[in-house]
């Protein structure tokens, strides 16, 4: 793994290529270059037959310089320091602060390879590379490049811890807009190497990261909070507010609303409202449809008032005259 430093001070870690696969790399390269000089040559020794020996051999040369040398520099030019080698091997030529590479610098390593690697078959290069740390050749130390691995597996990328859960939701109303993108990669870098990192070092970026932090959302970091699950859980927030912005205010992130009670749970997972009781019909006596003995009309003892007359409806407990037309009997007491 190599560290390298951007203008804006942000580290890249990148890869550097070793000699094996920039050596099947740049044979990979040869051979295409090679394929297409011989198809070039026999359609100008097909084309040129009727020219004198000179002109031959002037066209012959210029075609070799024009394929063999400046056609890997237009397609490294064009490609961005992928070639058909490089491509088929997963490497990549970049700067050495890790941009993309330009024609000025495509163009000498294409001159200072013929040297190296034509003309000695390789030797130089080789043993240019093994001596650098980095893998470099005489072509990239001159032209301030670096061959590096643009294939790395999925289980070795960074990965961001998730913050506390008590944190969950608690920066929902930040202001994030005044924070810049800078800020934001040296947060999710400090987070995804602190536990390689010293403890007191670690703690120590933490406090000064947090701290822009907050200074640039205007809110101080809350008290009792440790300053790296700060940063997580704002880092939380920004990755959500993304998510809904990229997929509609529709998306769910981090689960629906809490309820009243704070329970957490979703809004279609909602306790659903209490019904009111329903009034539970008296025990009736099965010829006279009037309540049974021990019970009145409204499920309650009955109260001490005198029986009803004949073609008196008889009174309830509450009052109320009870609304089923009289027949004219009495049950007893």
């Amino acid at each position: 793994m190599s560290e390298l430093v951007t203008g804006e001070a942000v580290a890249l870690e990148l890869r550097p290529a070793r000699l094996p696969s920039r050596a099947l790399a740049v044979l990979l390269d040869l051979a295409a270059a090679v394929a297409v000089y011989v198809a070039v040559t026999i359609a100008l020794v097909a084309a040129t037959a009727s020219l004198d020996e000179a002109a031959q051999t002037a066209i012959s040369i210029a075609m070799f310089v024009l394929v063999l040398v400046g056609g890997p520099i237009v397609v490294e030019t064009l490609s961005h320091g992928r070639s058909l080698g490089k491509l088929a091997c997963g490497l990549r030529v970049v700067r050495d602060d890790g941009g993309p590479i330009r024609f000025r610098h495509a163009l000498v390593r294409g001159l200072i390879g013929v040297i190296e690697i034509l003309m000695t078959l390789g030797v130089v290069a080789c043993i240019a590379s093994l001596v650098s740390a980095r893998g470099r050749r005489l072509g990239d130390v001159f032209a301030g490049t670096l061959v590096v691995r643009e294939r790395v597996p999925a289980g070795q990328a960074g990965f961001v811890p998730p913050p506390p859960p008590w944190l969950a939701g608690r920066f929902s109303g930040l202001d994030l807009s005044a924070v810049p993108d800078g800020l934001w990669l040296a947060v999710r870098q400090y987070l995804t190497r602190m536990r390689q990192l010293d403890p007191q070092v670690g703690w120590s970026m933490a406090e000064r990261l947090a701290g822009d932090l907050a200074e640039r959302t205007g809110t101080p970091v809350p008290p009792g909070v440790p300053p790296a699950a700060y940063l997580a859980a704002v880092l939380q927030e920004r990755q959500a507010r993304e998510a809904r912005r990229a997929f509609g205010n529709g998306a769910a992130v981090g689960g629906g609303q809490a309820g009243p009670a704070g329970a957490g749970w979703a809004g279609d997972h909602a306790p659903p409202p209490a019904q009111p009781p329903v009034a539970v019909p008296p025990a009736v006596h099965p010829s006279s449809g009037y309540p049974a003995p021990g019970h009145s009309s409204s499920g309650h003892p009955p109260a001490s008032h005198p029986p009803a007359g004949p073609g008196v409806a008889s009174p309830r407990a509450d009052g109320a005259a009870d609304e089923r037309p009289s027949t004219g009997f009495v049950p007893p007491a």
